[in-house]
């Protein structure tokens, strides 16, 4: 794992940076998982972005719109059209107004993403009521997500189960997550990018076809919790809310989510294309995702690659 940017809050900013698990292992450890590829295959394993995309239902829409144009230009004699004498080639440009949830698409959770109990704190004892502003989180944010480059793992659950899709709500727990790890003869170690596979993007983007087949798949607490307890850096799944849902736990809605982020501080990454890493019978490889680090911001798209 290796992570050369920090955090862009100063001091005086109040950040708490100690909370951050993207610590660099060295430039030892950087060097050996670059050496991990033997093929030189790459594989995206983001879901892609466009307008109105499935999103969960608490987010806005993704919106994409154009917001500039020649046609426009010209008509209201905005540059570069507002003096023709000095562009007499008509150069014009195209550009567009974004809006969306960063939580659209592939996206890695920031640890403000989750709070508990009544003062609302996120990781570390952070109270949303402290930290929270009109223009997003100032400590916990997107801002502090560091590039993420090592050695990732994929636990493909249904293909150890002989499934094509893990059928509805089915709690992967920690047996499931041991005997997709067995059956891929490979080992979690310290450090690791783990991803689970649900065979939910088999379906993508048809998310009926998803609801249908394979809704609400997804990581138990017993799991995540073992996934932490092997060494697990970061952790990821093809499902919108990585989590089983609805939960197992009664009076607990998003336990995993809790667990992760709100305690143990480790970053969430949702809809994961693993299905190309599936179909190769790749089980691990060199995992690089750069999250955007967006000033208050709860999370980050993110556009992961494995290179095998």
């Amino acid at each position: 794992m290796n992570s050369q940017t920090r955090p862009h809050h100063s001091a005086d900013d109040g950040a708490d940076h100690a909370a951050d698990h993207s610590t660099d292992h060295g430039a030892d450890d950087l060097l050996r998982n670059l050496g991990i590829p033997a093929w030189g295959t790459v594989y995206d394993l983001s879901s892609g972005w466009w307008r109105h995309m499935p999103t969960f239902d608490g987010y806005p829409r993704f919106e994409i719109l154009t917001y500039s144009s020649p046609h426009g230009q010209r008509t209201s004699r905005r540059f570069p059209f507002d003096n023709p004498d000095e562009n007499k080639v008509q150069f014009g440009y195209v550009s567009e107004l974004m809006s969306g949830s960063l939580h659209t698409g592939t996206h890695i959770d920031a640890l403000c993403h989750i709070t508990c109990g009544e003062n609302d704190e996120w990781h570390g004892g952070v109270s949303a009521n402290d930290a929270l502003g009109d223009y997003g989180a100032e400590s916990g944010d997107a801002s502090e997500l560091a590039p993420i480059i090592g050695r990732g793992v994929l636990l493909d659950v249904p293909g150890a189960l002989g499934l094509d899709v893990l059928p509805p709500h089915f709690a992967i727990g920690e047996q499931h997550l041991r005997q997709a790890a067995e059956a891929a003869e490979v080992t979690v170690q310290e450090g690791d990018i783990v991803l689970v596979r649900t065979g939910q993007m088999k379906y993508w983007p048809d998310i009926d076809l998803i609801r249908k087949h394979s809704n609400g798949s997804g990581v138990a607490l017993d799991g995540a919790q073992w996934l932490v307890s092997q060494g697990a850096r970061y952790v990821g799944a093809d499902t919108m809310s990585f989590e089983v849902r609805p939960s197992t736990v009664p009076g607990n809605q998003l336990p995993v989510h809790l667990y992760l982020l709100q305690e143990q501080g480790i970053h969430i990454m949702e809809w994961v294309n693993c299905e190309g890493l599936a179909a190769g019978s790749v089980s691990s490889f060199l995992f690089v995702g750069l999250p955007l680090t967006i000033r208050g911001g709860t999370g980050s798209p993110l556009r992961p690659i494995a290179v095998a």
